[in-house]
């Protein structure tokens, strides 16, 4: 599972404790806001990122399961599906 984390800029208060916990993925702006890697957090940090989210005094972070979407693939006609001679869209006549 890929999994995100988030802040919540509202509720942040600039304590800092997520940047302490989890140093790989926040960092500090100049006035102590957190500054978020947005890349995956891989297994091996998912429980630090979890305690992040969870130490935080305002509830400013959160994690989010990440959904991977494949792009879609172009589709083709089926073949046989023209309706015979003729030009697209005209009927022909009996």
């Amino acid at each position: 599972m890929t999994v995100r984390i988030a802040v919540d800029p509202i509720k942040c208060e600039a304590h800092g404790l997520c940047a302490e916990l989890l140093p790989e993925r926040i960092t500090l702006d100049e006035w102590g806001y957190p500054l978020i890697d947005g890349t995956p957090i891989p297994v091996s940090l998912h429980d630090l990122a979890r305690r992040a989210a969870s130490a935080c005094p305002t509830l400013a972070l959160s994690l989010h399961a990440a959904v991977l979407v494949e792009p879609e693939r172009p589709r083709r006609p089926p073949s046989g599906s023209g309706g015979g001679a003729g030009a697209p869209g005209r009927r022909s006549r009996r």
